[in-house]
């Protein structure tokens, strides 16, 4: 995997990771249309820059977590995980199936429905419960598909579940951490037990990790002023014409 490749998928991680478009639909668009292999190394360390984006972020609640691990935030966030974690385990024969494309046009159109309904609800001013964290978890897990937007579809399940913009948007990011770790370490142990030889262009990789860190702390303010102006429509139409196309690329 050259330079250019490597700052690509980069690029791609910091951008789709946060806003509401599918990190992993962009990537397995991108490898079946040119082959850019995004090996499970190359995975984790752009994972552990768009993790290092949120915690930087959010460092000031990260660290009342720590402080206080039974505080209200920190259980919500327990109370969150639980349900995607089911979920995604139930799924995930069919999520492997789903990483080769074969229903990514459909998860596209998917994103773009639930954008849409989120620019229609109407704001609320209500105290975020625990009801509202189950029901993103819930969301959360559903969103393992590729081309199904993970903060675009929690935010949508913490609004329909009648929670306010601006905490939706600001859980949706909190509640990912648990689940970045977790998919962290799956590729960790996956590579472990096949002893995968890692070969990489470490400069390339150097400027691939650099670029998702910045380009994901954009991102992650970007999306949390979008969020509190319901202003999603650009994105709902981006995913229509992507889903359109990709019925007829892959």
């Amino acid at each position: 995997m050259d330079i250019l490749q490597l700052c690509l998928l980069g690029l791609v991680q910091g951008v789709c990771e946060f806003l509401p478009i599918s990190s992993s639909g962009h990537l397995v668009l991108l490898s079946n249309l040119f082959g850019i292999d995004d090996s499970l190394f190359v995975s984790i360390v752009l994972h552990v820059a768009t993790l290092l984006a949120v915690v930087v972020i959010f460092r000031k609640d990260i660290i009342n977590i720590i402080r206080h691990p039974l505080c209200e935030q920190s259980i919500n966030i327990s109370i969150a995980t639980i349900p995607t974690c089911t979920i995604v385990l139930l799924l995930m024969p069919l999520v492997n199936i789903s990483f080769g494309g074969s229903y990514l046009a459909v998860s596209f159109f998917i994103s773009a429905g639930l954008l849409y309904i989120t620019q229609k609800l109407p704001t609320r001013q209500t105290s975020f419960t625990k009801k509202n964290a189950l029901i993103m978890g819930i969301f959360q897990g559903l969103a393992v598909f590729p081309g199904i937007s993970r903060s675009g579809a929690t935010i949508c399940g913490g609004l329909l579940s009648n929670a306010d913009k601006r905490e939706c948007a600001k859980f949706s990011f909190l509640m990912s951490i648990p689940i970045i770790i977790l998919s962290l370490l799956m590729e960790i142990y996956e590579i472990s037990v096949n002893g995968q030889t890692i070969s990489i262009n470490t400069f390339g990789l150097i400027l691939a990790f650099l670029i998702a860190f910045a380009v994901g702390m954009l991102s992650i303010k970007l999306m949390l002023n979008l969020t509190e102006k319901a202003n999603f429509k650009y994105f709902a139409i981006y995913l229509v014409i992507l889903g359109v196309l990709t019925i007829f690329l892959i």
